[in-house]
């Protein structure tokens, strides 16, 4: 019997894969057999994800690419797929976070910079990751990483959360679209997980006293909380698997 999970062959790109829940994924599919491309601005984080990925095995390319920018996200995309040799998975999770502003003081320039790569990135990289797809007409899954947020809200962040909730929306609006061609697309929706972008507030007083004890887990998420799932995303065991939000929080929403 085949084994779903083994991605050998396989192409993923994960966009914010230099650290965080995106290099936590990209660890995940590299582990599973798979060749993976990071995205991110940061040199040297860059660069340490490829030393740290590379001990798998498998090809790895790290790309520097501002997923605002159309044009480097199309020439990045082009560089992604020619170092893998084909793309079957994308995993979006490049973002940036707010000022804490509060909303009746936030610019639109400052909603505009959230959006800028929340939203409008995550568009452009799923976009150029679809026609690849369609272009090698085999399928793949896509799959972008929103937020509790998008369900919740977030006081003093609603460029975030607006952004979040978009992506959501559009995660379906794709599945529905691109189901005839194989094509998946689901979003996670992380809840308080102790990344470089949210470590101020999980590691602050007010979170500790007030947050936490609403965690039925006990404990706040870990990036590696997210690798199984990556890998069951981009792998075959998740081809009946579509237009879904699985809501990785610990319970947070529910309790």
């Amino acid at each position: 019997m085949t084994n779903p999970f083994d991605l050998t062959g396989h192409g993923s790109v994960i966009t914010g894969g230099n650290s965080g829940i995106g290099l936590a994924m990209a660890g995940a599919l590299a582990t599973a057999g798979a060749d993976v491309a990071i995205w991110g601005t940061n040199p040297e984080r860059n660069d340490e994800a490829v030393a740290e990925l590379s001990r798998h095995g498998t090809k790895v390319l790290a790309v520097r690419c501002d997923v605002g920018d159309e044009d480097q996200v199309e020439s990045a995309m082009a560089r992604s797929v020619e170092a893998l040799g084909s793309l079957d998975s994308c995993f979006v999770n490049a973002g940036v976070g707010g000022m804490g502003s509060r909303f009746t003081e936030t610019s639109l320039a400052e909603f505009r910079r959230v959006t800028r790569v929340d939203l409008d990135g995550a568009f452009l990289t799923l976009r150029a990751a679809a026609t690849v797809m369609l272009a090698q007409g085999t399928g793949g899954s896509l799959v972008g990483t929103s937020s509790v947020a998008s369900v919740q809200g977030q006081p003093r962040g609603q460029a975030y959360a607006a952004s979040k909730a978009g992506l959501t929306a559009m995660i379906k609006s794709i599945a529905v679209e691109l189901a005839r061609h194989g094509i998946r697309a689901n979003a996670v929706l992380p809840g308080w997980v102790h990344t470089p972008l949210a470590a101020p507030a999980l590691d602050s007083e007010g979170f500790q006293r007030r947050v936490l004890p609403r965690m039925p887990v006990g404990r706040g998420g870990r990036p590696d909380d997210f690798g199984a799932l990556a890998v069951y995303l981009a792998s075959a065991a998740s081809a009946f698997h579509t237009a879904d939000t699985i809501t990785v929080d610990g319970g947070y929403l529910s309790f």
